[in-house]
């Protein structure tokens, strides 16, 4: 399986509102004891066995909107079918605390979501959506995407960093996207 975080990297986009996927693998690598200690595909990733069986947790370098380069290396590389892959990143238009788990589906207006869809040549890659909400207000979507999280939503954030990342073990050990659907669709914060 493989496990990719969606984000921008540097420290320049650190605590964005784009890069929630990356906050969200740095929850699970924390409960797993694990950090990114190895870099190619354009990703930083490690790997991981549970259960006898190899699991990859990355996070593109590419950043958002070349994500699918690196999904595409990752699972062709391991030799991981795309319905093996899980992507977790933000979206608007889903309330902050809430998420969305999905077997599959378009990119939307996710960038690196339609990024992948078009690298990977499918629809079918399961993902979880984590809301950030819509409150550019009359900002430009790119400054709101790339504007920092702020101690308030952070509150919110971090519960479901936590919720998502114990879905994410969960699903590790038994494969149910359906269980990881019924555990994290909704509001969690």
């Amino acid at each position: 399986m493989l496990i990719v975080g969606l984000g921008n990297p540097g420290k320049k986009y650190e605590d964005t509102v784009h890069n929630m996927g990356f906050m969200t693998v740095d929850v699970l690598l924390d409960k797993l004891g694990a950090r990114l200690d190895k870099k190619g595909c354009e990703a930083e990733y490690c790997v991981q066995y549970i259960g006898g069986e190899k699991h990859i947790i990355a996070k593109p370098q590419t950043y958002m909107n070349l994500s699918g380069v690196s999904v595409k290396m990752l699972a062709n590389s391991n030799k991981i079918p795309f319905e093996g892959v899980l992507i977790i990143y933000d979206d608007i238009d889903l309330p902050l605390g809430n998420v969305r788990v999905r077997k599959e589906g378009s990119g939307g207006s996710h960038n690196g979501m339609k990024d992948i869809v078009a690298q990977c040549g499918t629809t079918a890659i399961p993902r979880v959506r984590i809301g950030v909400g819509d409150e550019r207000g009359n900002r430009d979507l790119k400054d709101y995407v790339l504007s920092k999280v702020g101690k308030e939503k952070h509150a919110v954030l971090d519960k479901v960093f936590d919720k998502v990342a114990d879905g994410i073990w969960q699903y590790i050990v038994d494969r149910d996207i359906d269980a990881l659907m019924r555990k994290l669709n909704g509001k969690l914060a």
